[in-house]
């Protein structure tokens, strides 16, 4: 990082969308009220930090003139979550627009369901020239720069924008991080398009955070198949396979990863593990409440990056991921706002006496 402290702790790319939720854990084909918030993969990371006092970045893109977008803006200043970005034109009722993701939160032996409607998604035309790099990055400075998959693999100009981005924040002293999120919708027809971006941005991460199945999908590695075997073996396996990632990216620090096993849609083991300067630390899955799952694990990557920023030990980096997690499965929103440090590692450590 640059001598000087910087501005910004975190920023990240993001196409920005709204949430609708099914009130009282009902089902979407039966519900007729419904909770809007603003979303993405990216800003639930960054709520983290900015929750704990962190300037945080979003860049993004909106569509001009749109109360979509006026809400959007609205929720991220109220998140401590700044954002740039342009104002681009609709186009008319055909064109660009903000994503809905579509989402009941499941209840019981009900799994949740998710539907996703991009179609039409302004922020799927983000572009390293949308952005001053050489203000943001160079002169008032960025702690982290956080890259998803989902943004990574949007689209053949959000791809380029990613990899663009992580050249430039890496060569002004930013540290690159980068969750894999591997979405088979998402790569569809595209392999080898995306494996070559997924691999440029991966050489630049000081950070990978992904499961089995994002590093050997994503970025091509060889691992066995554990679907379905107990989380001890997928520990195991794990840890072998990161082995070969670590020859692959030298440069990587750290590799991190949730274990989550379904007891019902309202309970949980949640587990995550991390390897830092090549030692394991494991947190065994242990039964956490559920309320609603998604977000669960950009709130383990939200802690784990604000752990990281700070220059915390790496045991202490994921349990305050781990406890992010936690947070963020436990509420209705599909991020997690922790009070302060203090809350977080109470729940880390079982900790859920009245606080006076």
């Amino acid at each position: 990082m640059a001598d000087k402290a910087p501005r910004y702790a975190i920023a990240s790319p993001t196409s920005m969308g709204v949430r609708i939720t099914p009130a009282d854990r009902q089902s979407v084909h039966i519900s007729k009220n419904y909770l809007l918030q603003a979303t993405s993969a990216e800003t639930n990371v960054l709520n983290i930090a900015s929750s704990l006092g962190c300037q945080c970045l979003a860049l993004t893109k909106f569509v001009a003139g749109s109360p979509i977008a006026a809400f959007i803006k609205s929720e991220l200043r109220a998140r401590n979550i700044g954002y740039e970005g342009l104002d681009v034109p609709q186009g008319g009722p055909w064109g660009y627009r903000h994503q809905f993701n579509i989402a009941d939160s499941g209840f019981g032996a009900r799994g949740p369901r998710v539907w996703n409607d991009r179609a039409g998604e302004v922020g799927r035309m983000l572009s390293i020239g949308d952005f001053d790099i050489e203000r943001i990055f160079g002169e008032e400075g960025v702690g982290i720069l956080h890259i998803s998959g989902l943004i990574a693999a949007l689209s053949p100009e959000t791809s380029a924008f990613c990899s663009a981005l992580a050249k430039e924040a890496a060569a002004r002293g930013s540290l690159v991080t980068f969750d894999l999120n591997y979405r088979a919708s998402f790569w569809e027809n595209r392999e080898t398009e995306l494996l070559e971006a997924f691999h440029n941005i991966a050489s630049l991460s000081d950070a990978l955070i992904g499961n089995e199945e994002d590093f050997q999908l994503a970025l091509g590695l060889k691992g066995p198949d554990t679907v379905g075997k107990e989380l001890s073996a997928q520990i195991g396996s794990y840890q072998g396979m990161i082995g070969e990632a670590q020859s692959a990216f030298p440069n990587v620090k750290y590799f991190a990863t949730t274990l989550r096993r379904e007891l019902s849609a309202n309970e949980h083991l949640w587990g995550a593990m991390l390897s830092s300067e090549g030692k394991w630390h494991v947190e065994d899955p242990r039964p956490v409440a559920v309320l609603d799952r998604i977000g669960g694990g950009d709130g383990f990557t939200g802690g784990l990056l604000y752990g990281i920023y700070k220059g915390w030990p790496a045991d202490k980096c994921l349990q305050f991921g781990w406890a992010s997690g936690a947070l963020a499965v436990a509420s209705l929103d599909d991020f997690a706002t922790p009070a302060d440090e203090e809350q977080l590692f109470s729940i880390y450590y079982g900790n859920t006496r009245v606080i006076r």
